[in-house]
């Protein structure tokens, strides 16, 4: 568990945070530039320290301002990835990896490096690499040092796009093989959606929501972040059974299922998905002889009008899924809150 319980004056920015986060999976620390994000783990790493409070990591104090403890940065056992590599450029590859770590066997540093894809580069200088590839030896650096967490500030936001989408593949496979917590800084809804297994959204120094990434990618507090032009609902949900014929997958959804395109998780492994409301109508008896293979049943729990549109979201089996009709069909169908629906959806998302 790493508990946070800190006040930090920032100029004019008052940053307060107490939170509790297990220290296992991606917490994703998510908000706008100027937010407190960096600061908040900053405060982690012991490269700033607060005006008030601790920070615990499992059975340790890092930080307790009461008591006059105050553990240096680097007896405290964390890694850290900055936007920018920050590699020595006298050394190659291989002995930017080695510096700094501390009990890790050889097949503990053959493992990293494979699975980072940084064995061709290990006789290489930092001035031969593209970014993303610093960036890979970067993350391999850190967690060589065996730390008991690590922390990535934006480590894609000095990226162009194509290196963003290399280092991406190679964030996602890190996330589910290594047995290190990491905390995530971000602005990036992909990155969001994509790595974070629970989000700290922050705003002007304090926390406005902790939660998993569903719960809060799905409450009020986040729709200023999906902007007005389309809604989404974000579902991570447990594999049921794959269909090999026709190359789908099935995911359970309480006593309904939603069929996907095939993925190769093994049973009761749950898979995120996205569904976004223009790809979902809705109609008020169950359809047919279809070629939409996902209808559901729901309740109609909230209806927001829109410009030109009307957004609803249906409760189905505990989990809300919008769709955006038009006001044309909306006034036709009478539909109203508390009413039982069918939902159709054309397009999902895997993420």
């Amino acid at each position: 568990m790493l508990h946070i319980n800190v006040q930090q004056q920032l100029g004019r920015l008052t940053l307060r945070a107490d939170l509790q986060l297990p220290t296992q999976g991606v917490t994703a620390i998510f908000g706008l530039s100027g937010s407190g994000k960096t600061s908040l783990i900053n405060l982690v790493s012991g490269l700033t320290h607060p005006d008030q409070g601790f920070i615990r990591l499992n059975d340790r104090t890092l930080v307790d301002v009461e008591n006059g403890e105050n553990l240096p940065v680097h007896q405290r056992k964390i890694g850290y990835v900055f936007q920018d590599a920050r590699l020595f450029p006298h050394y190659n590859v291989k002995g930017n990896l080695r510096y700094g770590m501390k009990h890790v066997s050889r097949e503990d540093f053959d493992y990293i490096v494979q699975l980072l894809g940084i064995e061709p580069l290990l006789k290489r200088y930092p001035l031969t690499l593209s970014g993303g590839e610093k960036q890979r030896v970067a993350i391999g650096r850190a967690l060589l040092t065996d730390p008991d967490i690590l922390l990535m500030d934006e480590p894609l936001s000095a990226l162009d796009v194509p290196r963003k989408r290399e280092l991406m593949q190679y964030l996602e496979s890190l996330s589910k093989e290594i047995n290190v917590p990491i905390l995530y800084v971000t602005h990036s809804l992909d990155e969001l959606l994509r790595l974070a297994d629970r989000v700290v959204l922050m705003e002007n120094g304090k926390v406005k929501a902790y939660d998993t990434l569903e719960n809060v990618w799905n409450s009020p507090l986040f729709a200023p972040w999906k902007g007005e032009s389309e809604q989404s609902s974000v579902l991570a949900l447990p594999v049921y059974l794959h269909n090999p014929t026709y190359k789908m997958t099935a995911l359970s959804l309480g006593e309904q299922q939603l069929w996907i395109n095939e993925v190769h998780h093994q049973a009761n492994e749950k898979v995120r998905v996205c569904i976004y409301s223009s790809d979902v109508s809705l109609t008020l008896s169950k359809p047919e002889q279809t070629s939409i293979r996902n209808i559901l049943r729901g309740q109609i729990v909230q209806i927001v009008p829109q410009e030109n549109r009307i957004d609803i979201a249906v409760l189905v089996e505990g989990h809300k899924v919008w769709a955006s009709i038009s006001k044309w069909a909306f006034n036709e169908l009478h539909f109203a809150q508390g009413m039982d629906v069918y939902v159709q959806i054309k397009a999902i998302s895997v993420v």
